[in-house]
């Protein structure tokens, strides 16, 4: 099967998710939606999964959230999170479609996972958050940094995007390819904020914008 494929899963493919694993359930409840691309079934619980394994609880804010799948994922792997934050600029008509098909499975979801229409730009943000974003196109990742930086909260993100002609690149473009550049230049920033740093890559047949950046305030250790 093509993970990094933008074709929806559909009842078509439920065959290919028979095991009891987590994510086997999670697929086959996005099947039945019949509406989301198969890379972001991949992708967000790629993202999930080590986020999950490095973060615990907190109020999730999913910012660029599209079909909101990341911040269900986290929710489902730590039960201790009380709810989520699913926020983007618009937010597809079929993202309620997603959501009604995994509550039908974990009904313990029901109510915890509020999705806004909002600019990021205000969206208020806690301490306390956990603030992820898978794909945040561009700036919108730098945006994210910034804001999760001004209050002090944890945050992952997986950039794409990237803007080479406006985006800081650190003045590494002479040694490395741009995108990896602005990546690098971004992770030297948060730890140049008191930020600790957690670099990971998700596998590259689902996206080759597959770096992983996670990070805390040192102050937390």
């Amino acid at each position: 099967m093509d993970h990094s494929s933008r074709n929806r899963l559909t009842e078509k493919n439920l065959h290919k998710f028979g095991g009891d694993t987590l994510f086997d359930a999670v697929a086959r409840a996005v099947c039945r939606a019949g509406c989301l691309p198969r890379k972001e079934l991949y992708e967000a619980w790629e993202v999930a999964r080590r986020v999950r394994r490095r973060f615990r609880g907190r109020r999730v804010v999913d910012l660029a959230c599209g079909h909101g799948l990341l911040a269900q994922l986290l929710l489902l792997l730590d039960d201790s999170s009380p709810m989520a934050l699913a926020v983007d600029l618009h937010i597809p008509k079929s993202a309620a479609t997603v959501a009604q098909a995994i509550n039908a499975d974990w009904p313990r979801l029901n109510n915890r996972v509020q999705f806004v229409e909002a600019d990021i730009s205000d969206v208020e943000l806690l301490p306390n958050d956990l603030i992820v974003s898978a794909h945040a196109c561009g700036g919108l990742t730098d945006l994210i940094l910034e804001k999760a930086v001004k209050v002090g909260a944890i945050v992952a993100v997986l950039p794409c995007c990237h803007n080479l002609k406006s985006g800081d690149l650190g003045g590494l473009e002479g040694w490395m390819d741009g995108s990896l550049a602005m990546d690098a230049a971004r992770v030297s920033r948060l730890r140049s904020q008191k930020y600790r740093v957690f670099t990971q890559l998700i596998p590259e047949d689902i996206t080759p914008k597959n770096r992983l950046l996670m990070a805390e305030p040192e102050m937390m250790l």
